[in-house]
């Protein structure tokens, strides 16, 4: 068990208005390499954020300010012992190139997920997966974001 240290924000690198369910997260995650998946023993994500702003919860965790083995999610190599890891569905443009995609309910979701999150948790930092990874995910500015939303964190 390890003391719960960020929270991370991702994408599931999928166009603009595709829906992802929680099966499209658990194939393309723990199906074998060999069947075009990545073959994790556990996906990489607490929870995704729907197109409509549903949240559903995608591996059960107990909410405290620790990291359990059983709640140990693949979102950030070397992150993942001490995160917990959300993702909305979308992030590319319809040629595959990242874009903020979220939907008007997806931000509005986001922002109650993060909002309540922080007020839990506010010594856990928020940050994007680009901020620990070569990658455009989430592709949006985690932290011009999160003071847009009137959350200021320590650097």
């Amino acid at each position: 068990m390890a003391r719960l240290k960020y929270l991370v924000l991702h994408c599931t690198a999928t166009p603009e208005g595709r829906e992802v369910t929680a099966a499209d997260i658990r194939r393309m995650h723990l199906s074998p390499v060999s069947a075009g998946g990545r073959g994790w023993k556990q996906v990489g994500y607490t929870d995704i954020i729907h197109l409509d702003g549903t949240v559903e919860r995608l591996i059960d965790n107990n909410e405290d300010a620790n990291v359990d083995p059983w709640e140990i999610t693949n979102g950030a190599k070397g992150y993942n012992s001490v995160s917990r890891h959300v993702v909305y569905a979308g992030g590319c443009d319809r040629s595959m190139n990242p874009k903020d995609t979220r939907t008007p309910a997806q931000c509005k979701a986001m922002e109650a997920y993060v909002k309540d999150f922080h007020r839990r948790f506010p010594d856990v930092r928020i940050i994007g997966h680009n901020e620990v990874a070569a990658k455009a995910c989430p592709s949006f500015d985690v932290q011009k974001w999160l003071k847009s939303i009137g959350i200021n964190q320590a650097a």
